[in-house]
């Protein structure tokens, strides 16, 4: 288990403007990734170091966007103003995870650009909804089209502040009290509202930067 990206939802002004905005802030040229048919979204993707990608997403036009708990999940975000939405933990088996909460993972794919299509099996939407401060798993298909490669960048994420309590995420990922995530640091600070993922820094060649 691994955390494999964060998930920032389009501000008014669409999925572009706001991703090339997060771009000039960490130094990372911003690529389309392309749309999801099954969740009624579309993404750009901001390839980071260490196998990490920061999304950028934004809900479309799209039946899908009022079914699937991930396009419901986007679409409120963005109404809210957009912003972070969630952070999400890669696994290479999702099945011990489906068993533990209880629930089935739904497919997930996308098609980008050059037409290479991308796969995976995601779990844990609607606790992201529920409960914002919680991570959403996925597990991918082929890891040698995941996002992150072909990243030509030092600029890597570096921590999560996370409006919540670090006991119910580490209950919800089903992991022992002594552990000690690897990687990406977390700050847990007491939450004012709603919990959720507050801010995510970044190490960039100029010193970290904090969105």
């Amino acid at each position: 288990m691994r955390v494999d990206h964060v998930s920032y939802a389009a501000e008014p002004d669409g999925v572009q403007a706001t991703a090339d905005r997060l771009s000039k802030l960490i130094g990372v040229e911003p690529v389309d990734g392309g749309v999801h048919p099954r969740f009624g979204t579309r993404n750009v993707i901001l390839p980071l170091a260490n196998h990490n990608y920061l999304e950028v997403v934004e809900v479309l036009d799209h039946p899908a966007s009022d079914k699937a708990p991930f396009g419901q999940a986007v679409r409120a975000r963005s109404e809210a103003g957009g912003g972070w939405m969630g952070w999400v933990v890669a696994v290479d088996d999702i099945a011990p995870a489906e068993a533990r909460l209880g629930r089935d993972s739904v497919e997930g794919n996308r098609t980008r650009p050059d037409g290479v299509e991308l796969k995976w099996r995601q779990l844990g939407v609607k606790g992201l909804m529920a409960d914002p401060q919680l991570p959403f798993f996925v597990q991918w298909e082929d890891m040698a089209v995941h996002p992150s490669n072909g990243a030509s960048t030092s600029v890597a994420l570096e921590r999560l502040e996370i409006a919540g309590d670090p006991e119910r995420v580490r209950e919800w990922l089903g992991l022992p009290e002594d552990y000690r995530p690897e990687g990406v640091d977390f700050t847990f600070v007491a939450p004012r509202g709603t919990p959720g993922l507050m801010s995510v820094t970044f190490t960039t060649p100029d010193g970290e930067v904090t969105i």
